[in-house]
This record gives C-alpha cells, structure tokens and sequence, in this order.
C-alpha cells in the first residue's frame, strides 16, 4: 500500500474524495484517512452508526475517520502491526505535527502541501511541517483566485526555515464560489459528483491522480474523469 500525504490546515476532504473516486474507477483500492483536528469527514460521508473510530464505504472507496496511528487502525481491523492493509493507495490527510508523525507521513510514496493564501492556512499548514529532522519532497497544491507569483514567493520565505524540499512543478486550483456551491450540493445528496465542477478545477484533480500514479498518462487520468462525470 502506497501512503500518499496531503499535508497543510486548508479544508482538503471533499478534493481528496474527488481523487479518490478517480483512482477507483482507474481501477486501485483507495482509503482515505482524516486525521485532522476538525474531523471533517465525520460529517460529510454518510455512515449508518458512528463510533469514535470507525471504517466506512463510500461509493467505490473506503474512509476512516478517528484513529490515531496506523496501528490503531491495523488493531480496529484484526490486523498485526507487522500486515499490511489492502490498499492500494491511501490518501491522508493531515493538519498537525503529531498525526504527520504518528502516520509516519515521512514513509509517504508522494506528499503534497495543500493551501490557499490566508495566513492561517499558510502558517498554521506549515506547523505540520515543524516537526522534521530531514528534508522532505513535496508538490505544493495552491488554491488561488489569482495566482499570483508574490504569493508563491511568499510561501517560499515562511517556509523556507522548514526541511521541506518543493518540487519543480506546481498544481493550481482555482478559487471559486461556483466550485464551493457544487461541493455543498454533492455533500447534500450524499454524492460523489465531478461534473458541474469548473474545468480548472477538474484539471487539478486530474492533474493530482498523474502524481499519484506517474505511469498514468493524463490523457488516461482525463478519460476516468469523463467516466466519473457520467456518474458510473
């Protein structure tokens, strides 16, 4: 299982569903996993019987929200420490140092930085990152109106203090209202949709899943888009 971390205090959980779905209908076994502080998962996938921790389907893909290390998770499912879940992917999301730490996010296979261009996601998002003995790679995910090149500038100096090591290419993601008001929609009707979302904004998800999967060509990531907006 490929451990992929989606790191920062931007709100995350309905565009990691979003790749989630891709990745399933690409043909991969995908876990999410919220271990945020908010818990944002708990309410916007339906479950039948809540717990403090506890595994639920959605759609094609598996989410797990409560737990607190790998291990605690591995114990919830009968699993020895040493077994390996099976997955083929799970995608992480993280908003503190503790559960980057606790979810050995360091052995993640791909790890992106997720935020927009408030102070509070920026500084609170690169706390996760304080935490880190040794340089880590990751691909910033920067969700913006106007992407501007000060802003990425900006987030170039406050974290340039921290063990982190940003790769070359960068992925965009607009920052609309239309987008949000399909994303509320979809969490009302308990769905996961892609279609009435904006171009950029599906360009991004799909431009997330060829990370992910390298030896996936964008054009192959495009066409399992194309299969999710018909809602199959």
């Amino acid at each position: 299982m490929k451990k992929i971390a989606l790191v920062g205090a931007y709100d995350k959980t309905d565009f990691i569903l979003y790749i989630g779905k891709i990745l399933s209908i690409l043909g991969k076994s995908v876990l999410v996993i919220d271990t945020t502080i908010t818990q944002k998962a708990k309410y916007v996938v339906p479950v039948i019987n809540p717990t403090r921790a506890y595994l639920t389907e959605y759609e094609t893909i598996d989410v797990a929200v409560g737990f607190k290390s790998m291990e605690d998770m591995k114990g919830y499912l009968g699993l020895q420490d040493e077994e390996e879940l099976k997955y083929d992917y799970a995608l992480i999301d993280v908003d503190s140092p503790e559960e980057y730490e606790a979810f050995k996010m360091n052995e993640a296979a791909t790890s992106f930085f997720v935020t927009s261009f408030d102070l509070y996601s920026l500084k609170r998002g690169l706390e996760v990152l304080s935490g880190l003995t040794e340089n880590v790679k990751m691909t910033k995910v920067l969700f913006s109106k106007n992407m501007l090149k000060a802003e990425d500038e900006y987030l170039d100096f406050l974290s340039s203090n921290y063990k982190v090591e940003w790769e070359k290419e960068k992925i965009f993601l607009p920052f609309e209202q239309g987008d949000q008001s399909i994303i509320i929609e979809n969490q009302r009707a308990a769905k996961i949709k892609l279609r009435n979302l904006s171009t950029a904004y599906k360009e991004g998800i799909v431009s997330m899943v060829t990370h992910i999967m390298p030896e996936t060509s964008y054009s192959e990531a495009k066409k399992a888009l194309r299969v999710a907006e018909k809602g199959v």
